[in-house]
Order: structure tokens, then sequence, then C-alpha cells
């Protein structure tokens, strides 16, 4: 009787030292990856107002989709897709460098991490944008981007 409670507190000693001395790893792992996918969705970002192509690159998945809603005049919506491609050459048109530094206000929140795929919300002057991230090979790219202007564009009449 008394060595098996012996051998059952020597087992709960080791777990809870075990699961104590291995607990602080996952909280780092875990912070670790959020700032991997914040540093994604800023290269996606900053690359962007820099008209920086190989930030862009990096940032984006080859098979990317942006979308936006657009509402047209009398009501009427559409989808209107962008692909990584289309991002990459309007970037090295010079994206969004003609927008002064200090107005483009970059604000980058992890929403969630959950194994190999994440979901962020970026904030500039210009734009909202929702982006779904996955880690591929290794490294996290933003394959979907849900996304609108900060004030509707003023359309001619």
């Amino acid at each position: 009787m008394h060595r098996s409670c012996f051998a059952v507190l020597v087992v709960a000693l080791a777990t809870s030292v075990w699961t104590s001395s291995s607990w602080p790893e996952a909280p780092q792992k875990a912070g670790d990856e959020r700032a991997l996918v914040e540093q994604t969705v800023r290269d996606y970002f900053e690359g962007w107002y820099a008209a920086d192509v190989a930030r862009m690159e990096r940032a984006l998945h080859p098979d990317l989709v942006k979308r936006y809603v657009d509402a047209l005049p009398g009501g009427r919506q559409v989808v209107h897709s962008v692909t990584r491609d289309r991002m990459v050459e309007m970037t090295r048109l010079g994206g969004g460098s003609k927008v002064p530094a200090d107005q483009r206000a970059i604000d980058v929140s992890v929403l969630d991490v959950a194994g190999d795929i994440a979901a962020a919300k970026a904030v500039s002057s210009e734009y909202v944008e929702y982006a779904s991230l996955a880690k591929c090979n290794g490294r996290w790219v933003i394959v979907n981007v849900l996304w609108r202007f900060q004030k509707p564009p003023v359309r001619p009449r």
C-alpha cells in the first residue's frame, strides 16, 4: 500500500514538474506565432505604401484573392476581386507610395491564431482590411483579404 501511494505521489510530482516547466513555452510559442502573423500583415501594408515588391510578394500566397464589395449607383452591389499577381503589379507601379508617410497610420490586430491558420485586422488612414492567413512551408502568408475604404470614394455624378 505504501509503495503504491509513493508511486502515485512520484508520478503526480513528476507530472506537475513537467507540466509547470513546459508551461512557459506554450505562451511564448503562441506569442511568437502572433508576432510572425503581425509581421506578415505589416509586410503587406508597408510593402504597399513603400512600393516594395519584395515585401508584398513575401506576404501573399500565390493563390491570394482580395475582395471588396462595391455599391454602384442605384443600390446594386458587386464584389470585385484582385489576385496576388495584380497586387504585386500595382505595388510595382507605385502602390500607395503617393500617400505621405505621416498619413499612413497602420494598426494591425491579430484576432486569432489556431495552429496553422490565423485572422488579422489591419487599419490605415485609407483602408480597413480583414486578412485570413495560413502557415505554408513554415511561414505565414495571406490567403484571403476582405477590405473596404475608410471613407466611401466620391463618384462623379
